[in-house]
């Protein structure tokens, strides 16, 4: 779903795709964060992925007074706290997404789904 934002010269239309990148690169600016993940669900293989796809491991949903929930999916470093790198984390993306983007985020759910050395 689209987010429209009213302002004096018209009508802004942002994409969700939108949302969705700009979370993503914030999650990989936090430190522990070694890439993002997509699972397929055929096997339950977890995928590290690249730059260009950094869209799928972020979902995003957005509802009616355009306010955000980000699911991401994440790997992390061995020998980090996951519970300080999962704060740290939402509270990066929770502000980095809705600085650049106009957004208000609702909440961002953060899924470890691999470690690496």
């Amino acid at each position: 779903m689209d987010c429209k934002f009213l302002n004096e010269l018209g009508t802004v239309t942002m994409n969700d795709e939108v949302v969705r990148k700009v979370a993503g690169f914030a999650a990989l600016e936090c430190y522990g964060i070694v890439g993002m993940a997509a699972k397929r669900t055929t096997d339950d293989i977890v995928q590290m992925l690249g730059l260009d796809n950094i869209g799928r491991g972020v979902i995003v949903r957005i509802d009616g007074e355009n306010r955000a929930e980000v699911d991401l999916y994440i790997v992390v470093e061995y020998g980090i706290s996951i519970s300080a790198v999962a704060e740290t984390l939402i509270d990066t993306v929770k502000y980095k997404v809705e600085y650049l983007t106009g957004v208000k985020v609702k909440n961002v759910n953060v899924t470890v789904e691999d470690i690496r050395v």
